[in-house]
This record gives structure tokens, C-alpha cells and sequence, in this order.
């Protein structure tokens, strides 16, 4: 079968190249690949498929190939009846495919499938907990040293034998390290380097945020970089006293990460600190939280960082890694990146230096009336691309019955009315202070405590230069009181249950601003001018004519040569293709269950390109006929 695998990919890849170099710009970073090696495709996290089967001309006909249950059996009774409820997965893996294996997480395993029937090759038990909902990564292994499957669970970072299974005995302590803090996403392999993140529980003792390395081979530790710079380092100084000693947050907890090779850097998107809403405890910019920093992927060592946000009080941190991709800029080619926040922005910078391409400006922001806040008094707003989500509302923004439905308006009108004062000074509004005892009062937050882009991260396609985000515009009240006696603070966060600027109508809930709710936008990344903007998703409980609002969704786009979006985000459990060059919608299908993952796409070992997205608790593939 690998005979048989490698001539087909030899024959597609030839095609790719002929179809590529017929139009593709001069400068492009184009991954030759048929498999899907990695969680965004290749380590520039483009999300991008040089396979050209599957077309903008026969994308209709795709048709439904096989399944793939990431349930357990649970045990059963003798007389058959189930002894125990099942354990949701919740899924949000990109399966991965290398050399005609599939490989994934499901709810209590690590499985291998045959990937053009779904067959499970072979399943690793993950015993005392649950692997990442988030997918593994691949080591290809060296010296007689073979390949391996890594994935986290909990604390515990594994590694198993990519042939069979098994723990591999001689990293760490029999297959096992202990991470100590744990990660719950997708390990990033390079060369013999496997970087982890962190996810920070509350109560937690500080330093927890910090991304670490260990060694692919033995599991030894590598390095760890301080995401809360420590005395006499870069960055220490934006941390009014000692308020920096033992502060959580500021954490790398991506899904996934992105290596530029020709520089040997690793590009970390750091969280806001604990807590998030209040930061009278913390004056300062706080480095290197709400920042991309750029390390040595070797050392670990500093090299450059942007802030996206000073002193956060949203929670609207860089929420995926960058997008790595080459612009023309007058007449050269310029090495760029661009990396998206949940405050509804993309930023373009040159990953040389990490400086802004298209320039960023630092503006006035509104301040906070919170007693002890000290807010910063600027953000830095790119020039270009403009923001990617709604930043702002107005009470003429609220929906009408001509939007939606009478019964809708209706709804979100009393909704509006139940809160009270609302405020809304645009971007960077901060939470308003409710006295107890004081008249009710709220902010209004766009993007909402859930952002704009999120998690899924940008895709590029090389052949247009075009850079794809999906962005929802979901809004979250708030306010800032006192905190109960012997908090940590003096004053928390708190708002209304739920706390979305929404309603429930039937079994969804709908936004109360103006349509769209949900949307793609196609960035030039060469001028940072928006090519395109088209909403995704539809609200079925309306008329036909009106449900074409976009929906709320997290995770992002594939883009293939073909000329295809592939996106399946939104909370209409629909897969979708739409035509990159306009946005249109060329092809559609309706998932059992959310698709709440980055889908993915493979030419598998029959010759046929697949196109594969987990929908909450199952793997699905589809195929032309």
C-alpha cells in the first residue's frame, strides 16, 4: 500500500504544481503536501491544501464516505442493559493524517484509522483521565528511534509508538512526563523540540502560564519561557511593585502553534491575567500578557513580542497563533504574519521584527469609574484591516421585527429593559461600577467575553494571497462591584444569567443586534483591504427570506487549491464550501451534531481527496462518488 500511496501522491502533486504555477503569484509559501500532518496543516498555520480533485466545479457533488464514533462502550449488565452513563466528548479535534494513517483523541483513547474507511488500525487506553478533546501531534522519530504519537492529558504529556500503539518506555517515566501544569490542546513537534502550553485553574500558585519544551526523544525538559517577565528581564517594568509576584494568567493555552523555520521561531499568543475584569492590582501595560511573543523554538530565549491589548479587562486575548504568509510590499517580498484577537482585530506584523505593516495607532480609549482602576488610556487600533467583528452598539442597533420576527424584537426589548443603564463607549469599554444599593447599570461588551475570531485561526490561501477569518459578533453584559470580604480583590465582575446580549427562541438563542451574527471575511494580505465579507450561517426559526443572519461559532476555515473554504463553525451544525475568490456558497450539508472543529483534508490511498470534520462526538468524511 505505501508503493501504491506514493506514486498517487507523486501524480497529485505534479498536478498541484501545474495548476499552481499556471496562477499562482511569483512569492508564495505553498506546502507541498497530501497529508494533513499537523492541526493547521504545516507549520505556518496556514490551514491550506495544495489538493485541486475536490473543485468550486464538483463541490456539489460531495457525498458522505464513512463515520467514526469517538464515544466509549460503556459496560453493560448481563442482561445487556448499559451500566453506566457514557462521557460526552465534546470534541473539538482535527484528526491528523501521516503516511496513510489517521490519528486522534476520542473520549478515553488515542486511535489510529485507516483514513478512506474509518477502520480503526489501533487504540491506545488513556487510563486516570481523558486525552486532549483538541487532537495529537506526530514525531517522526530518528536514529532507530521510531515514530510517535504525543498528546497531553491533564499534567501528563505521552508518548506512544505510531505503529502500534503503545507507550513508548524510554521518554520520561515509562511513556509519561509530568508537566505539572496542565495543557489541554495539541503539542507543537519540531525537529526534536515538542513545545506545550498551559491552562491556568484558578487557585493555582503563580508562573503557571508559561509555555515549556521537552525533548521528543527522552522527555527531558528543554526550556520555559516566563509569560510574566521576571526582575531584570523585558517587560518587568510594566507591573506596578510587586504585582507581578505569583500572578496567574498571562498563559499559552492556543490550540496549536506556528514555527517560522527560516528564523527558528516559535510565535506564542499569551493570555489577559487573573483576574481579567479587574486590574487595580496590576497598574501597568502587564507584558507580556495579551501579547504574540516571538522565542527561540531551540532556547526558549526572547526575541521580540507585540501587545494587542494593554492592561486587558476583557479576557480578549490572542486567542490562536499567527498565520505565517509572504506579502509584496513595494515590489519586494516581505516575510509577514497575521495574528487575530477576540477584540475583533487582526494584526499584520513583519515577523522579522514584529513590527506593524500597515501600521497601528495608539488611541485614546474611555476610562473605567471603578474605584482603585487604573486603566490604560490608549489601545493600539491597526490601521488596516479594519475590525473583523462588531466593537461598538448603539441603541438603534437593537433589532426591529423587520430584521427578524415580532416575537424576537419583542424578546430583546425586554431584555434590554431588565438591565437598566446600558453603556457603550465603543471598543475598549470598561466595565462600568455598580454601587450596591445604585440604580441597575451594565456595559455592553462587543465583541462579547466569547471575542470575535477565535480559537480556529486564520487560514491563507497562496494563490490569492487572501487571508480568512471567521469572526462572530456575540455581545456580554457586565459590571464591577464590591467582592465578598476576604477576596483576593476588592472588586469582581459580575451580570446578568445568563449574561449574553441574546434570547432564547425555541432550542437557540439569537443575538439582539442587527444581523449578521456570524461571518467570513477575506483579507489582501499584501494591502490589508477587505476583499470580501459574507455571513455564514442561518437561523432556521425564521422566514425563509430572513435566515440568513450568520451564527455564533469558534473554530475556522481550511482553504484547498481547489479554490474552496471549507468551514463548519457555526452553531447551525452545518459543514459548508465556500468559493474563496467570492465567498459564496457552493455546497452544504447538515452535521448531526455541531461541528464545533477546524475541518481538515487528505488524498487518501484510493486516490480520492477527503474532507473531514469532528462533529462533537464523531469523525465524518466525505468524497466525490
Amino acid at each position: 500500500m505505501r508503493s501504491t500511496r506514493l506514486m498517487i501522491t507523486s501524480v497529485a502533486l505534479l498536478a498541484s504544481v501545474v495548476v499552481e504555477s499556471a496562477c499562482a503569484p511569483q512569492e508564495v509559501e505553498a506546502p507541498m503536501a497530501v497529508d494533513w500532518p499537523m492541526y493547521r496543516g504545516n507549520l505556518a498555520g496556514t490551514g491550506y491544501s495544495p489538493l485541486t480533485q475536490i473543485t468550486t466545479g464538483n463541490v456539489a457533488e460531495l457525498a458522505g464516505a464513512w463515520t467514526y464514533s469517538l464515544r466509549s462502550a460503556p459496560p453493560t449488565g448481563a442482561d445487556g442493559s448499559s451500566q453506566t452513563r457514557q462521557r460526552e466528548p465534546n470534541s473539538q479535534v482535527t484528526p491528523i493524517v501521516v503516511g496513510d494513517v489517521m490519528y486522534l483523541s476520542a473520549v478515553d483513547r488515542v486511535v489510529a484509522l485507516d483514513p478512506t474507511t474509518g477502520a480503526e488500525i489501533w487504540q491506545h487506553a488513556v487510563e486516570d483521565g481523558a486525552p486532549s478533546r483538541r487532537g495529537v501531534a506526530y514525531w517522526a522519530g530518528e536514529d532507530g528511534t521510531p515514530a510517535r504519537i504525543i498528546f497531553t492529558a491533564g499534567t501528563r504529556l505521552v508518548a506512544i509508538d505510531a505503529a502500534t500503539g503503545a507507550l513508548a518506555a524510554d521518554f520520561g517515566q515509562g511513556g509519561e512526563v509530568d508537566m505539572v501544569i496542565p495543557y489541554n490542546s495539541v503539542p507543537l513537534v519540531y525537529e526534536n523540540i515538542v513545545v506545550v502550553g498551559a491552562n491556568t485553574p484558578r487557585g493555582t500558585s503563580g508562573g503557571i502560564g508559561n509555555a515549556r519544551a521537552f525533548d521528543a526523544r527522552t522527555g527531558a525538559k528543554l526550556w520555559e519561557f516566563s509569560s510574566v517577565p521576571q526582575p531584570g528581564s523585558v517587560g518587568h517594568d510594566t507591573w506596578e511593585g510587586d504585582s507581578w509576584q505569583g500572578r496567574l494568567g498571562a498563559n499559552a493555552w492556543p490550540f496549536y502553534w506556528t514555527v517560522d523555520e527560516q528564523r527558528g521561531h516559535v510565535y506564542l499568543p499569551l493570555a489577559s491575567p487573573i483576574p481579567f475584569a479587574y486590574g487595580g492590582d496590576r497598574t501597568g501595560a502587564n507584558l507580556f500578557a495579551n501579547s504574540l511573543v516571538a522565542v527561540d523554538v531551540r532556547s526558549g530565549e526572547y526575541v521580540w513580542h507585540f501587545q494587542t491589548i494593554h492592561h486587558d479587562l476583557w479576557d480578549h486575548d490572542p486567542p490562536a497563533p499567527p498565520v505565517l504568509f509572504p506579502i509584496t510590499r513595494a515590489g519586494s517580498t516581505v516575510d509577514a504574519l497575521g495574528v487575530t484577537t477576540k477584540s475583533g482585530y487582526i494584526y499584520i506584523l513583519d515577523r522579522e521584527t514584529g513590527e506593524p505593516i500597515f501600521g497601528v495607532e495608539e488611541r485614546a480609549v474611555p476610562a473605567s469609574d471603578v474605584p482603585g482602576e487604573v486603566t490604560y488610556p490608549t489601545q493600539p487600533f491597526p490601521v488596516k484591516p479594519q475590525a473583523l467583528a462588531r466593537t461598538s452598539y448603539e441603541p438603534s442597533d437593537i433589532v426591529t421585527a423587520e430584521d427578524t420576527s415580532p416575537a424576537h424584537a419583542a424578546a430583546c426589548a425586554e431584555l434590554v429593559a431588565s438591565v437598566g443603564e446600558i453603556y457603550n463607549e465603543g471598543a475598549f469599554s470598561p466595565w462600568v461600577y455598580r454601587e450596591e444599593g445604585a440604580s441597575p447599570r451594565a456595559t455592553l461588551l462587543f465583541p462579547g467575553l466569547v471575542g470575535g475570531p477565535n480559537w480556529g485561526g486564520p487560514a491563507f490561501d497562496p494563490n490569492s494571497g487572501y487571508v480568512f477569518v471567521f469572526s462572530q459578533d456575540a455581545g456580554s453584559f457586565a459590571w464591577v462591584e464590591e467582592a465578598p470580604e476576604g477576596s483576593a480583590v476588592p472588586y469582581r465582575r459580575n451580570g446578568p444569567r445568563p449574561s449574553g446580549f441574546d434570547v432564547r427562541m425555541g432550542d437557540a438563542r439569537w443575538p439582539c443586534q442587527k444581523p449578521p451574527w456570524g461571518r467570513m471575511t477575506a483579507i489582501d494580505g499584501s494591502t490589508g483591504d477587505i476583499v470580501w465579507e459574507r455571513a455564514v450561517g442561518i437561523t432556521e426559526g425564521l422566514p425563509a427570506d430572513r435566515q440568513n443572519t450568520g451564527r455564533p461559532g469558534r473554530a475556522a476555515a481550511i482553504v484547498t487549491a481547489g479554490g474552496l473554504l471549507f468551514v463548519a463553525s457555526t452553531d447551525d451544525n452545518r459543514l459548508r464550501a465556500l468559493e474563496a475568490e467570492t465567498g459564496r456558497e457552493l455546497w452544504v450539508v447538515t452535521l448531526e451534531r455541531r461541528g464545533n472543529a477546524d475541518p481538515m483534508t487528505y488524498l487518501g490511498a484510493d486516490g480520492a481527496q477527503y474532507v473531514v470534520i469532528v462533529a462533537t462526538d464523531a469523525v465524518v468524511a466525505y468524497k466525490l462518488p
